[in-house]
């Protein structure tokens, strides 16, 4: 399973906190009966103290069988928070009753949500017709994913075509409880919470949880047509074998670091630091060159050259970052230039040299390897004002 978790940007002693807060949850929790294993944990059971989402409606909804679905699933909470709705005019949950919905948390930055979306897309032209809604809730992770151009940008760019929300605030997020990017919910035509999936993978569970709720909807309505039980496989698909991966997703920046970060000067919060390569470079840590601007969640380059140097064991290798000016870096594996055998999408080959350009803040893909061999890269970049926020792998 690969997510993101929204919990690592808090400090230390946060997630010491969290952490009791969560045993002691597990123990209360283990206190109560236990439903059926497709039914999320009823914290979201806040819309059920609604005397409106009551067990005498739910029966009226599910003829007879609503008291025993309302024990078991938490009713779906209702939008709220939105800033702006692309490829939909605003939505409520309560007129997507009678429908099958799928919920999915993502943002554009995130290589796990965007290793999603051939399968979501998939599922909304196989089951569109059949009754089945998808909606993308984009919950940004870094502030310059709040810009409804830059995320109508990425709807175009990944030609999604179902309704996209944009959660700004994680009301959404809160309201159901979240913590992961990406995170899948899916609700049955009663506006219950019926099933979900964090992270990537399982997609032949969920896509058969989506056709059962969809069976359900069909004998509702006397349907006669027959639903396909045959799964998708996109042909856009990447899989990545993750047990093979070799490096953790990297944060810079002085908030949100996880420690992966190899210069003995170390972070100076909103300092500029002249940063010098070590002799010896250990795996999995991050070095620079040149100076540097420390940002909360991000390291910008305050010279007008400077280097960036990873030792990583990964298939692919990407990166979160961008520029207010136009830059430029070559990109190197192992001390020679990537080249037509290595290179990323986003890496341009001119002669015998591998380049990217930065200036949308995006995902950049600038290695993309036949193995999961331990090799390193350097990013000699130059220009002022490029700011490296992640380093995420496949």
């Amino acid at each position: 399973m690969a997510i993101r978790d929204r919990n690592f940007r808090k400090n230390l002693l946060l997630v010491a906190v969290l952490a009791l807060i969560t045993v002691s949850i597990f123990y209360l929790q283990s206190q109560k009966t236990k439903v059926n294993s497709g039914a999320i944990d009823r914290t979201l059971e806040q819309q059920d103290n609604d005397p409106n989402n009551q067990s005498a409606q739910a029966k009226a909804e599910n003829t007879g069988k609503g008291t025993v679905k309302n024990l078991a699933y938490p009713k779906a909470p209702e939008f709220a928070g939105i800033e702006k709705w692309i490829n939909s005019e605003p939505l409520k949950m309560e007129q997507l009753r009678g429908k099958v919905v799928l919920i999915d948390f993502w943002t554009y930055s995130c290589i796990n949500c965007i290793r999603t979306l051939p399968y979501l897309k998939a599922w909304d032209k196989k089951y569109k017709d059949k009754g089945l809604v998808i909606i993308g809730v984009h919950s940004p992770e870094f502030e310059f994913e709040k810009k409804y151009e830059n995320v109508l940008s990425a709807v175009n760019k990944y030609q999604i075509e179902y309704p996209v929300a944009q959660d700004n605030e994680f009301v959404v997020w809160q309201l159901y409880k979240n913590l992961y990017w990406p995170h899948k919910f899916l609700i049955d035509q009663d506006g219950y919470i019926r099933y979900n999936h964090i992270g990537e993978g399982n997609y032949d569970e969920t896509e058969k949880q989506i056709q059962q709720l969809l069976k359900e909807r069909m004998e509702r309505l006397n349907e006669k047509s027959e639903l396909s039980e045959e799964l998708s496989r996109p042909k856009e698909a990447v899989e990545s074998s993750f047990r093979s991966i070799g490096t953790p997703e990297i944060y810079m920046g002085y908030q949100f670091t996880r420690g992966n970060f190899g210069n003995e000067e170390g972070y100076k919060a909103d300092k500029i630091v002249h940063y010098e390569m070590p002799n010896k470079i250990n795996e999995n840590d991050v070095y620079l060159n040149g100076d540097w601007k420390n940002n909360a969640d991000n390291v910008e380059l305050a010279s007008d050259y400077g280097e960036v140097v990873l030792k990583f064991k990964a298939k692919s290798l990407n990166i979160v970052a961008g520029s207010d000016s136009k830059t430029k870096a070559t990109i190197f594996l192992d001390d020679k230039t990537v080249d037509s055998t290595n290179k990323g999408t986003d890496v341009i080959i001119q002669g015998n040299t591998g380049f990217a350009e930065f200036q949308e803040y995006k995902l950049y893909n600038l290695v993309d390897s036949g193995n999961y061999n331990s090799r390193t890269i350097k990013m000699k970049v130059s220009g002022k004002g490029f700011k490296l926020f992640t380093f995420t792998f496949g």
